[in-house]
């Protein structure tokens, strides 16, 4: 989509690293993708026989279309917003596949009419983020009627139903069938509020730096974990939070911005340039208590690109630990968009210290780039450090992604599948991994780290005896 990028980025970004502008090709490329999708999900509906797209389905899809051109026209950035939105990126796939595909003879199944549905909401939100005044009725889904980026209607039904909505003046009307009416504002920083417990805004966490928007913590995307495959991932369920909760993420959230500076500039760039919401997530399953070792998940998906999925982390630095390892995953997956890093193929056979499962290379390359990041941020961390407790906790954590780290290289540089490009970045991997050696941690965490991944090899070999590392 993007010309390659020159080698200075790339070394840039092997070492983790990346400025603004570097980072920006990324964000530039993933975001012409996004809009390539949605034309693509037009013509497809345009393509489709009447069986899967009814023309009744395609006309209001065309009113929609033309809703977005409006709004477009009259503020971009708003249209931009909710377009490049990540958690529109699961639906439009989704609902690309359905038009893509044979589709009943008795018409659309009931997947597929809520994607379509949800296309009139993205163009009501998009319509009141510029300003456009209309009115227009909406269908809610299991119980919801989502507006994306700005919240959700919890309706009196969990049946499929009608919504009327009107717009005017920064004033949102919305009535279902046999209920009052409920009444919401949009205020200057793009989200919303309302009197009304119906309502369910979108929270918006301070910006990670002055200039840009919030951040959007958002729990009521419909699709925000669609076909995301969580269990699979050893990640908990999407999760609804409650004004407590809400208070807890943002109290967390309000140290973080100090502790990605302590890891280097970059990191504070990192969150400031990808980062474009955050998805919370339930404790993970058979967690413990609350505190400072509690039970943690994050992820993020390829398909929403910006956002990361997370349970609150349970201090300020694990919340900034989380957002540099995942922003990792983020960065290097819009990097293999843009460029090939390699031609291995997909057979899952390799040891990563930090899975039980046997692991793709790709998933091993990703793995081993996420963790030096944490490696280098722990480091710095525990460099920084004034209280003992902190200081330990850093050194530890730094340790063992370290080990882990060293155990994979080898394999990732010893892959003549790699291009000229994987090369590169392979190689900026090694230089960081052996700066780190500058600070070493203190013996005793080292011994530890050793033996951990020592201990996890021999696990898993007798796990997984016919993957041989």
């Amino acid at each position: 989509m993007i010309p390659p990028l020159p080698d200075h980025m790339l070394r840039r970004l092997g070492r983790t690293e990346g400025d603004a502008d570097t980072l920006r090709v990324l964000v530039r490329d993933q975001d012409t993708r996004r809009l390539l999708l949605l034309r693509a999900l037009l013509d497809a509906a345009e393509a489709a026989p009447a069986a899967v797209c009814p023309p009744r389905a395609l006309d209001r899809l065309r009113q929609d279309w033309a809703l977005l051109e409006t709004a477009e026209r009259a503020d971009r950035t708003a249209v931009r917003t909710v377009l490049l939105h990540p958690l529109t990126g699961p639906w439009a796939q989704r609902c690309l596949r359905g038009l893509s595909g044979p589709g009943p003879a008795t018409g659309p199944g009931p997947e597929l009419r809520a994607d379509l549905d949800h296309l009139s909401a993205l163009a009501a939100a998009a319509a009141i983020r510029a300003g456009i005044p209309f009115t227009t009725r909406l269908t809610a889904h299991g119980g919801l009627l989502s507006l994306p980026t700005l919240g959700a209607l919890r309706t009196a039904s969990e049946v499929s139903g009608p919504v009327d909505i009107a717009f005017s003046d920064g004033e949102l009307t919305m009535r279902e069938s046999g209920c009052e009416s409920i009444s919401a504002h949009t205020q200057p920083d793009g989200t919303t509020g309302s009197a009304d417990p119906r309502w369910l805004p979108v929270l918006a966490l301070p910006a990670v730096q002055s200039g840009i928007g919030p951040v959007p913590l958002d729990d009521v995307d419909p699709y925000r974990t669609d076909g995301s495959g969580l269990q699979r991932h050893g990640l908990s369920a999407a999760t609804h939070i409650d004004d407590h909760e809400r208070k807890a993420w943002a109290e967390s959230w309000a140290g973080v911005a100090p502790l990605l500076r302590i890891g280097g500039e970059h990191r504070l760039t990192e969150a400031t340039v990808l980062l474009r919401c955050l998805v919370p997530l339930g404790p993970p399953p058979g967690s413990g208590p609350t505190g400072e070792s509690a039970a943690h998940c994050s992820g993020t998906r390829r398909e929403a690109f910006g956002a990361v999925l997370s349970s609150k982390p349970a201090t300020p630095a694990y919340f900034a630990s989380t957002l540099v390892h995942e922003l990792q995953h983020t960065k290097l997956a819009a990097l293999a968009a843009l460029v090939p890093l390699h031609h291995e193929g997909p057979e899952a056979r390799h040891f990563a210290p930090w899975r039980s499962d046997p692991r793709p290379f790709d998933g091993l390359l990703q793995g081993a780039y996420s963790h030096i990041a944490l490696a280098d941020y722990w480091q710095r961390f525990a460099l920084s450090a004034r209280r003992v407790t902190h200081r330990d906790l850093a050194w530890a954590e730094h340790a063992r992604c370290r080990e882990q780290v060293g155990a994979v290289l080898p394999v990732l540089a010893g892959s003549a599948a790699l291009t000229r490009e994987g090369r590169v970045l392979v190689n900026e991997m090694i230089t960081l991994y052996h700066h780190l050696d500058d600070c070493p941690p203190p013996t005793g965490h080292l011994a530890r780290a050793e033996a951990y991944v020592a201990t996890t090899k021999v696990i898993w070999q007798q796990r997984n005896g016919q993957h041989r590392p």
